[in-house]
């Protein structure tokens, strides 16, 4: 084991603990270290990284709240098979595995993002208050075309929270984290950009007459044609057919 470690780096000292999740988190999600396989003992690894074992032991809690270790103490930290176990923070590192955006975790994500926001919005039409909807007039009233991700990114979220579910507030906080770093490939469309204000007044319109097939309906047509544009625009500045 200590030799499929010995590709590790010592780590830059000012994001110690980071740089030692996302070397290890990497070499896991690879296969170059494969589930049930024993890391090295907390003082190797330190050695190894040339910091101290605090620090080793701060990024190996990090590694075992992702789900991708377990730490049995007088025994051993081994390897977890992070399909089982990681969570929705381990994504990141999934898609931004490689130099470019992991395309299948990316179409996972916005396939997950679609059919459940499709059924969120229908809830919301049901469940919104009046409070809700004067956020979402707040938000689509000030919109314009150069800043409409930051406001489509609040009205997702408004949905969310009228739905009354959490938990998709809770994914939708995720999911919005990411989109942050590729919407550009929808939102520097002017034309897409147009059509995500027209999307936000007919959504606002189905939530004030609480008419749920329509807001699903609406919700599941704008999510799929996003997907789609996005896919064509990183197929395009990538090079792929």
């Amino acid at each position: 084991m200590t030799q499929k470690l010995k590709t590790l780096i010592p780590v830059n000292k000012s994001r110690l603990h980071e740089e030692i999740v996302l070397q290890i988190e990497k070499k896991i999600i690879s296969g170059e270290l494969a589930a049930g396989d024993k890391l090295p003992a907390e003082r190797e690894l330190a050695i190894s990284l040339d910091v101290n074992r605090s620090t080793v032991r701060e990024a190996l809690k990090k590694l075992e709240m992702l789900g991708l270790i377990d730490i049995h103490h007088g025994d051993g930290i081994y390897v977890r098979n992070y399909l089982e176990s990681g969570n929705l923070e381990l994504l990141k590192t999934l898609i931004y595995m490689g130099d470019r955006i992991n395309v299948g975790i990316l179409a996972n994500l916005l396939d997950v993002r679609r059919i459940m926001g499709a059924e969120m919005a229908g809830r919301a039409a049901l469940y919104r208050t009046e409070e809700h909807l004067s956020e979402l007039r707040s938000v689509i009233s000030s919109e314009i075309e150069e800043t409409v991700l930051e406001g489509d990114l609040r009205v997702h979220h408004i949905i969310g929270k009228a739905s009354g579910n959490l938990l998709y507030v809770f994914i939708l906080n995720f999911f919005n984290q990411v989109y942050r770093d590729y919407g550009y490939l929808y939102f520097d469309d002017r034309d897409n950009s147009r059509r995500s204000l027209k999307f936000h007044h007919e959504i606002l319109e189905a939530l004030e007459n609480r008419d749920d097939t329509r807001a699903k309906n609406i919700m599941a047509d704008v999510l799929l044609y996003t997907e789609e544009r996005i896919y064509k625009k990183y197929r395009e500045i990538n090079g792929l057919s």
